[in-house]
């Protein structure tokens, strides 16, 4: 077989479509049973995308269109949320933390008894759409630490 066709060969069977590979959260038993409870009430669909969770399928990760975005409950607690400076936005009653990165934003949960993580890519830089769309089931089931 030539290179060329090895090449082809390769690129053909390494094809990145579908759900991205995301590091589970190893939260406490207690903060394991509120990602779950979490798990069973989010949406099929979010921000028009559909329901693609990402590898290693777990109750503790969700996504919605092949990685545009991402949940991960149980997330330990983000070294940002110290600094007084972090910005902050508040979707239908739940109150995130915000980080800008170039890849798109990063959301985490606040002043609740554990962390879910929301990463969206570069689309919704300025559309907190999707954190409105998931504020009922977040507090339906991860109760508030306040």
């Amino acid at each position: 077989m030539t290179a060329v066709a090895l090449l082809s060969t390769a690129v053909a069977c390494s094809s990145t479509d579908g759900p991205p590979s995301v590091t589970v959260p190893t939260p406490t038993a207690r903060e394991t049973a509120l990602c779950r409870a979490l798990h069973k009430e989010l949406p099929k669909t979010l921000a028009e995308l559909g329901r693609s969770d990402p590898r290693p399928r777990s109750e503790l990760t969700a996504g919605w269109g092949d990685g545009a975005i991402v949940l991960r409950c149980g997330v330990p607690r983000p070294e940002r949320m110290s600094d007084p400076q972090a910005q902050g936005v508040e979707a239908n009653g739940v109150n995130w933390m915000l980080e800008e990165r170039d890849s798109g934003p990063r959301f985490t949960t606040t002043y609740r008894e554990t962390y879910v993580e929301v990463t969206m890519d570069e689309r919704f830089t300025h559309d907190s759409t999707p954190l409105a769309a998931l504020a009922a089931p977040v507090e339906e089931t991860i109760p508030s630490s306040l």
